[in-house]
């Protein structure tokens, strides 16, 4: 543990050193350092709070431990020592451990806003409407964490299901949470155009990408084609009167965006190119972790869409996980947006497996 020690010692010295320098009026006066050293000190705080309560704990172990050695000289009050001495070990013990996993490297993207695409894919209109299914899924789990979705773009069937929606959800830690969403997600249910009965699997995609504010990625012109149109559907004298819709293409990864929601062919490009920067980044970013995870075998596996991760059995309100052997009988809650307990299992098997790498490295 003592090495565990010194990386926290040396976040909790970071942490003071930050407090200092958030309240010197230089820095104050400095807008664009005050908020960037705020986050810091927000991201740093449940370390320091963890260790300093942990000290506590030692302390109370070591004061425990000192009375019962030179006796009490009254047996009730040492089997309450004996009680909160056993209590206080315990507590040391998973001090230790959230102390580990504080300490893990942080996925840089955590604390992004996401883009997120939900694709009907195998089972023609079913996967539609199972697509749209996952989209209210989603809406309502954003709302129970206090985020906003927004509605990019979108390609709806004729009986209400969903070819292609395309989401902006913003908020605190938006990408941490739905991070493991990416994938192919399996749905056995009975459609409502079946007479018979029977039980059909369709399935719908998902993608999660980090929105990157500034990018770090160049997109060059040469790399880019741009075709103008007219839009077309709600829109009224607007609507086929003038070319706003665009359409972008990424020549070197093939990835196209389309974008006619918005008023102008000026708003139209900007939010296409905001997406495609996205979806590039995505692209290469994906790639890079997918060799990545092949070599460290995740139990959350690669993110990659084609990857069958989870199955909604409605006829027996069951919803598995594969990753991580995950099932639980409460499909009508989790549809409802009641999906902690996917997401927080689905983080601790990251955890777990990343503290595991760490042991053998």
């Amino acid at each position: 543990m003592d090495e565990i020690f010194e990386k926290v010692q040396a976040v909790v010295d970071r942490y003071d050193e930050i407090s200092e320098m958030i309240s010197d009026p230089d820095v104050i006066s400095d807008t664009q350092r005050f908020m960037a050293l705020s986050k810091e000190e927000g991201s740093l705080r449940e370390t320091v709070e963890t260790f300093k309560r942990y000290k506590e704990v030692v302390d109370g172990i070591e004061g425990n431990e000192e009375m019962l050695n030179e006796g009490l000289g009254d047996a009730e009050l040492e089997e309450m020592a004996k009680d909160e001495l056993k209590e206080l070990k315990a507590e040391k013990e998973t001090l230790e451990e959230q102390m580990k996993i504080l300490l893990l490297p942080k996925d840089p993207n955590d604390d992004k806003n996401i883009i997120m695409e939900i694709h009907g894919a195998a089972g023609g209109d079913e996967g539609a409407l199972f697509a749209a299914d996952l989209y209210d899924m989603y809406q309502r789990y954003a709302e129970k964490q206090g985020w906003n979705v927004e509605i990019i773009d979108e390609n709806k069937t004729e009986i209400g299901g969903y070819k292609e929606i395309v989401l902006m959800i913003t908020g605190n830690n938006v990408y941490s949470k739905l991070k493991f969403e990416n994938g192919a997600h399996r749905v056995q249910r009975v459609p409502e155009t079946e007479s018979a009965g029977r039980v059909h699997t369709s399935t719908a995609t998902v993608g999660v990408m980090p929105e990157y504010e500034d990018v770090d990625i160049e997109i060059e012109d040469k790399d880019l084609r741009v075709d103008v149109y007219r839009s077309s559907g709600a829109g009224g004298q607007h609507v086929n009167k003038t070319s706003s819709a665009v359409r972008m293409t990424h020549l070197p990864s093939g990835i196209v965006v389309a974008m006619q929601d918005q008023r102008s062919q000026q708003q139209n490009r900007a939010k296409a190119m905001e997406i495609l920067k996205a979806r590039v980044y995505d692209y290469y970013a994906s790639q890079n972790e997918a060799e990545y995870a092949e070599q460290r075998k995740t139990a959350v596996g690669t993110g990659d869409r084609s990857e069958r991760i989870r199955t909604y059995n409605y006829p027996q309100n069951r919803v598995t996980d594969h990753r991580i052997g995950l099932s639980l009988n409460k499909l009508d809650r989790i549809m409802n947006g009641e999906l902690e307990d996917v997401i927080d299992a689905l983080i601790i098997a990251d955890q777990t497996a990343k503290l595991e790498e760490l042991k053998q490295g």
